[in-house]
């Protein structure tokens, strides 16, 4: 039997087939494509036209190659959102990089200390968690006569079946689900004033939801880190980090850890398959993506590779600052961080990737000093573990050893629960 896993990305989505051969799962990449917020009057959205577009010209080429195809499923980033007043969205669909919360937090907070959003959440903070991004649509009039919110993959899905269904493990990156009873928390939604009709119950991942062109529309974990962990051929209770646009680093816990280490190093309680995905938003492959583009968009990266490996430039920034969230320059956010400014383009990238790794290093102490464990593999998966300076840089600063799986591990994870659904 034949399935599909849709993964998209920030930047990409790609539809990979896969099945059971010899006891091991196979994929195949049938359809990429590019993926990518778009300004629209001032502000930053997604183009869910365009990727609707795509999915289904995926689906069509994967159904052209496996015509037995038995289910599909889909995976995205967290966080963002399409509104709907019954059948009809309500645009835009904003991108979580745009600035519309910052002027919104601080009136969340006033109803709902961060503190006890924490203890009943066990989300980080970012400020683009769904929690403040709703807050913002309710004080700019969006959310009247609306009957729905539908996460980025419930949506798509539901443009494919027309089920409206909530999924656990992205609807843990909203900042709005019980980490105790893994539903949303309705008695938050009511101090924040927003509809409770927005908030029905979750379902796990593994549960099918309808069908489209014969082909059954099954619930994988949908946010996308979720499926990676679950593509990872771990040994035991390790450190990983899925690697992309962000670098997710983190451990399987079997229960949430919400104390106030926790709070102060920003740690997230996620939901996983039948775990917490106990872990932390770190900059990932972004800035070094950005700075490839700026630089040398057509230079290989083997080539950027070698010629960071030659540079000496030691200088390091904090990748997490805000300036290098979403500058219009990488190259300026970088010069402005550093005491002197690089002189070659080797110099930005062992920059950036010294400056990653380091913040691995901190933010591995940190999850250590929570746990009250120590661990000693590290895997890595996603785009980044193809960075073979990023690793090593990563393995000399944290001492662990970096086990790099350059796979696709969010589509195996996401094709892992496919194939156990009955």
């Amino acid at each position: 039997m034949y399935h599909l896993a849709i993964d998209i990305g920030a930047s990409s989505g790609r539809h990979i087939a896969g099945w059971r051969e010899d006891g091991e799962i196979r994929m195949e990449e049938v359809y990429r494509f590019p993926n990518g917020v778009r300004e629209a009057d001032g502000r930053l959205v997604w183009d869910m036209d365009a990727l609707l577009l795509h999915i289904k010209t995926g689906i069509d080429r994967a159904l052209e190659r496996f015509p037995a195809m038995e289910s599909l499923s889909i995976d995205t980033w967290g966080c963002d959102y399409v509104l709907l007043r019954d059948e009809v969205e309500v645009w835009p669909c904003y991108a979580y990089r745009d600035s519309r919360t910052e002027a919104v937090i601080p009136a969340v907070h006033e109803r709902i200390p961060f503190a006890e959003l924490y203890t009943r959440t066990g989300c980080q903070f970012q400020p683009f968690n769904t929690i403040y991004q709703l807050y913002a649509d309710k004080l700019a009039g969006r959310l009247e006569g609306v009957t729905d919110f539908l996460m980025i993959p419930e949506y798509l899905m539901w443009k494919l079946t027309g089920a409206k269904t909530r999924e656990y493990t992205n609807a843990t990156t909203t900042g709005l689900v019980n980490v105790k009873t893994k539903q949303f928390d309705l008695e938050l939604a009511e101090r924040l004033r927003l509809p409770l009709n927005l908030f029905p119950a979750l379902h796990q991942p593994g549960t099918a939801i309808g069908e489209y062109k014969g082909v059954r529309v099954v619930l994988c974990a949908t946010h996308d880190t979720a499926s990676a962990v679950e593509g990872i051929p771990m040994e035991g209770e390790q450190l990983y980090i899925s690697s992309g646009t962000w670098s997710l680093l983190g451990v399987k816990s079997p229960v949430p850890i919400t104390g106030r280490g926790s709070r102060e190093a920003n740690y997230s309680n996620e939901g996983g398959v039948g775990y917490i995905r106990y872990q932390k938003n770190i900059m990932g492959m972004w800035i070094v993506n950005r700075l490839r583009d700026e630089l040398c968009p057509n230079k290989p990266f083997a080539l950027i590779a070698a010629e960071a490996e030659r540079s000496a430039f030691d200088a390091t920034v904090d990748v997490n600052a805000r300036q290098f969230l979403a500058p219009e320059r990488m190259t300026a956010a970088f010069d402005a961080s550093l005491p002197a400014k690089p002189e070659r383009i080797g110099d930005y990238f062992r920059c950036a990737c010294r400056s990653l790794a380091l913040s691995y290093r901190d933010a591995i102490l940190e999850l250590e000093a929570n746990t009250g464990k120590s661990y000693e593999k590290l895997y890595i998966v996603g785009g980044g573990a193809k960075n073979a300076l990023l690793n090593q840089l990563t393995a000399q600063a944290t001492g662990k050893e970096v086990i790099a799986l350059p796979i696709e591990a969010t589509a195996l994870g996401n094709l892992n629960i496919q194939m156990e659904v009955k």
